[in-house]
């Protein structure tokens, strides 16, 4: 050991043992970790350190091609040997194009492991890792949530509790306890094809459910053979490029980013996170790869995080080829690691750990920053328990795709569909209705799923759960197949037999139409224009002209402009990506078996060229149309109906730290069951920096029977008034303000109040 190592670790004892005295059995076991760290990291030569922060393709250990076509995979003893034995590789992630069940994973998973335990010098295991974003949705017949834009239109942070809980159970069971998910972008731009994997445009609302994610899959304990360790994507300002395009720059203030999207993670961070996927694209000019300022100075100083850093996939090679930063990759390497980069996605080959050890050798990276980003890396893999059981034990998992989860899908699925229009009360239909069924998201398990459902495109079909219902197979179950007609009428942007279609829909009661977008994620998910495609508009034209009533159902990730069909249909519903439970959460809202209590996300446009987040500023408001969306952030619809009470204030002023209380009384005067979700505002009527419209707040859920009458209080503080400042810091300002409350943005209760600092 040489005197740096022991000074190191010298310090570190000291501090362990400063530390005041043990008060439960988990500051004992995470003391214990830091001392198993340091004394693995001790051990370890410069070559066994760069390993660990190397992340390959499973392919890169498998016989055949890394991109292997073939529906099953099998391990090169000499590939594997190479990348771990010679060249310590510490993480392995992805598959290959087919997903594997269970036991494939266990098969393969334990061939990997008994080389990285049983063969290496240290022992040390592989961190298998797999981006589970709706489910473990890599492993065949797993259960498949709805996407995360789906869960954020629940209000509901249960659900992405539930979400996350499921997934790690599932992918313990597949023997990777480590997923990319979820992701906490911050999106108003709707162009952006993975706005359907987040939580929407709302700051305080993706770090709710953000924070709910990271407790369903973590727990408090990351060795429960039930949890898995997160991986928080991808920081920072990945969501909001400016032209719309995956991976392409953003442009965002320095004030703007602390105050919208650095929240998210914050409290991710604080809720146990443990790994950050780091922005593809650029920020300002600078790509995430090589930011400084924000890997270092603002992830692991300001937001005081523990854990480690991940490249995306191949993105340090993207320094020289996409961003042109660096002169070849071993410059790009040397970038990306100092500015606070601690494991590699390269993913197909052993380059990185090659030149890295270069690069410490030649004296262009310190050996301090390779200790620092081991000793994050480790004590991850210490937490996870995997030292002690790297492979899974599948007999434990008997609850692997079952019948307990798929209800939990299903219930998730129907608390996030938004009905968003429902003129003449046409809906609930009745059970006697002839139906006829259209569009081409109808039939399809694909578009019901979207993209990363068991394989990355979700576009193939052969893998799709057979024993599932597409939307038309709900409704016949529901009905009956006699009173159920069917015709595609349009693919998703070509004609096929709109004239069957409008025939069959003259002999029915009501015409379904199921509109939408075809999955796709990442590059793939680009788009030139948010319309929805002629094909499809011309088919609800058509039907229109037969006098039968228009249900618009939408199956999408992301809001596509129906401004010249919207008033053709007599009810619509957004359906997100709710997953393969989704065809009967629709067809029971589409007959009253589930009141509807979804609520948008994000604000939904009605023209291309004016796309808004809902806090934008007065100053957006210039013009002839001001602020006119088709539908707007928190707006949905329900069977029943709601009266709201005079909001009631524990004060008119909150000085300094005091807390202001508020309560509301919500009553259900319909006649059925129904859930209302309360959203509480806040609006800055003058401040230094232009203030936005309304904030949201608060928001709770509440479920009330007929006649029900319950009483709402939410508290709020300064910290909630705050914004960040021309100092480009938090600031809290003396001044009116007022609360905004209610079940509708166009109809909310305004009381005003004073601060005081």
């Amino acid at each position: 050991m040489n005197k740096k190592n022991i000074l190191y670790c010298f310090i570190l004892l000291l501090f362990l043992g400063a530390c005041s005295p043990d008060k439960n059995n988990k500051s004992v076991q995470l003391k214990d970790i830091d001392k198993r760290v340091i004394g693995l990291l001790n051990k370890m030569t410069l070559e066994e350190k760069v390993g660990q922060m190397t992340n390959i393709g499973l392919t890169a250990v498998c016989k055949g091609p890394f991109w292997n076509a073939t529906d099953s995979l099998e391990i090169d003893t000499v590939k594997l040997n190479k990348m771990l034995l010679t060249y310590h590789v510490g993480s392995i992630q992805n598959k290959g194009k087919y997903p594997p069940s269970v036991a494939e994973w266990t098969r393969l998973i334990t061939k990997i492991q008994d080389v990285a335990t049983k063969e290496s010098r240290l022992s040390i295991p592989v961190l298998m890792g797999i981006d589970g974003v709706h489910g473990a949705n890599y492993t065949a017949n797993s259960t498949l949530f709805p996407q995360q834009i789906a869960c954020a239109a629940s209000w509901n942070p249960q659900c992405a509790e539930k979400l996350g809980e499921i997934t790690s159970y599932e992918l313990r069971a597949s023997s990777t306890p480590w997923n990319f998910a979820p992701v906490l972008d911050v999106s108003w731009q709707p162009l952006w094809g993975r706005i359907f994997e987040t939580f929407g445009e709302d700051t305080y609302m993706a770090s709710i459910m953000g924070e709910a994610f990271v407790k369903g899959s973590q727990g408090d304990d990351l060795s429960n053979p039930e949890k898995t360790a997160v991986c928080l994507k991808h920081f920072i300002g990945y969501g909001n490029p400016y032209n719309g395009k995956d991976r392409s720059p953003a442009l965002i203030p320095k004030r703007d980013l602390k105050q919208y999207y650095l929240p998210p993670f914050k409290a991710a961070i604080d809720a146990g996170a443990l790994s950050i996927m780091i922005n593809s694209g650029s920020v300002n000019g600078i790509p995430g790869h090589a930011n400084y300022d924000l890997l270092t100075n603002t992830l692991k100083g300001e937001l005081g995080f523990t854990g480690f850093t991940i490249s995306d996939w191949e993105d340090v090679a993207k320094l020289v080829i996409t961003h042109h930063v660096a002169k070849d990759l071993k410059e790009a390497i040397k970038i990306s690691v100092l500015a606070g980069m601690d494991m590699c996605m390269v993913p197909y080959d052993e380059s990185f750990a090659i030149l890295l050890v270069e690069l410490v050798k030649e004296g262009s990276v310190p050996m301090e920053r390779i200790d620092d980003a081991v000793r994050r890396i480790l004590n991850v893999k210490f937490k996870l328990g995997i030292f002690e059981t790297p492979v899974s034990d599948p007999e434990m998992y008997d609850k692997f795709g079952s019948e307990e989860f798929a209800n939990a899908s299903y219930e998730a699925a129907k608390e996030c569909i938004t009905l968003l229009k429902n003129d003449k009360n046409i809906l609930p239909l009745t059970n006697q209705t002839k139906v006829f069924v259209t569009g081409p998201t109808a039939n399809s398990i694909n578009y019901l799923n979207g993209a990363w459902s068991r394989t990355w495109s979700g576009n193939e079909t052969e893998y799709n759960d057979k024993r599932k219902a597409t939307v038309l197979e709900a409704i016949k179950n529901k009905l009956g197949k006699e009173n159920v007609s069917y015709a595609e009428g349009v693919s998703f942007e070509e004609v096929i037999n709109i004239s069957e279609a409008v025939n069959l829909a003259r002999k029915n009661d009501v015409t379904v139409v199921c509109i939408g977008e075809k999955p796709a994620t990442e590059i793939p998910s680009n788009i030139e224009e948010l319309e929805i495609p002629d094909a499809q508009v011309k088919l609800v034209k058509e039907l229109y002209k037969t006098g039968k009533p228009i249900i618009l159902v939408m199956l999408q990730g992301r809001p596509r402009i129906i401004r010249e069909i919207e008033g053709l249909a007599q009810a619509i519903i957004m359906a997100y990506l709710p997953g393969q439970e989704g065809g009967r959460a629709i067809a029971d809202v589409l007959f009253g078996d589930c009141n509807p209590s979804g609520r948008l996300p994000y604000t939904y446009p009605r023209f291309s060229g004016s796309l808004w987040k809902y806090n934008h500023k007065g100053s957006d408001e210039i013009g002839a149309e001001g602020f006119n969306p088709q539908y707007e952030f928190g707006e949905g619809l329900s069977y029943t109906t709601f009266s709201y009470g005079e909001p009631e204030l524990s004060t008119d002023t909150i000085q300094g730290e005091n807390s202001l209380e508020i309560k509301i009384q919500i009553t259900n005067t319909g006649k059925i069951f129904g859930k209302e979700v309360i959203q509480l505002y806040t609006k800055d009527l003058v401040a230094s920096i232009s203030p936005d419209v309304k904030k949201l707040a608060r928001f709770e859920k509440i479920g009330l029977e007929p006649g029900e009458t319950k009483t709402i209080s939410f508290q709020i503080n300064e910290k909630d008034l705050a914004f960040v400042g021309k100092n480009n810091q938090w600031t809290n300002e003396t001044g009116d303000f007022k609360i905004l409350i209610g079940g509708h943005p166009k109809d909310l209760k305004v009381k005003g109040f004073y601060y005081k600092k």
